[in-house]
């Protein structure tokens, strides 16, 4: 029997229908996870995996034992530059004393307090025959404070020769003072440096170019 063109509407509605058919004919999904006594997924049964306690706990196990490994190392590093940054600025202050001595022709000597750490150029005058040391204030970097974790030593070695001076150039008598001279040169002397940890490092002055060397020494 001949019913005439098929219109629109009833295209649509015969699509749905084979849509519906087919989607009937799939099996229904699987849901993960725990069921009811009806075969319905619970609540919990759509939730992602996630970490149980006990890996969690063997995480943070893992990260304090990374941790008590790595910090003795990044503690001693710090020491460590510290330490040779203390020394840095020793030499430089060493450096400006001798170079202040030689240029001005007048003697120069570093006063270093081994107990507070604070150094100070200074400069000696004469004035009616007397002569004194006065600060030397003019420039940047002839006072200071090293760090107080840092323990300074002065040592005046017996065994180092020096040369028989003029009566115008005396040698400084303080255990604490390193002088150097308009000539160029300075007192043999051997400043060690010793941080918390133990690490050592030695400044030893040339008495004869003043220059400064720095050498490791034993942790004690």
């Amino acid at each position: 029997m001949n019913l005439g063109p098929e219109s629109a509407g009833d295209r649509r509605a015969r699509t749905a229908g084979v849509l519906a058919c087919e989607f009937a004919r799939r099996p229904a999904p699987r849901f993960p996870g725990r069921r009811d006594a009806a075969g319905t997924p619970s609540r919990n049964a759509f939730a992602t995996g996630g970490f149980t306690l006990m890996e969690l706990m063997v995480v943070i196990v893992i990260i304090g034992i990374m941790t008590a490994m790595i910090l003795p190392e990044m503690r001693g590093t710090f020491e460590d530059a510290l330490l040779r940054s203390t020394s840095r600025n020793l030499v430089s202050v060493f450096d400006l004393a001798s170079s202040r001595a030689v240029t001005l022709n007048q003697l120069h000597r570093v006063r270093l307090d081994t107990t507070t750490g604070r150094y100070q150029v200074e400069r000696r005058v004469r004035s009616g025959g007397l002569e004194e040391y006065l600060p030397v204030n003019d420039i940047s970097g002839c006072s200071g404070t090293l760090d107080k974790r840092i323990t300074i030593e002065i040592l005046h070695p017996d065994d180092v020769a020096t040369e028989p001076r003029d009566a115008a150039t005396p040698v400084a008598d303080l255990p604490d003072a390193i002088s150097f001279y308009a000539d160029g040169t300075a007192d043999a002397t051997l400043v060690t440096m010793q941080d918390r940890q133990g690490f050592r490092l030695g400044l030893r002055l040339n008495p004869i170019t003043a220059r400064v060397q720095i050498v490791e020494a034993e942790r004690q």
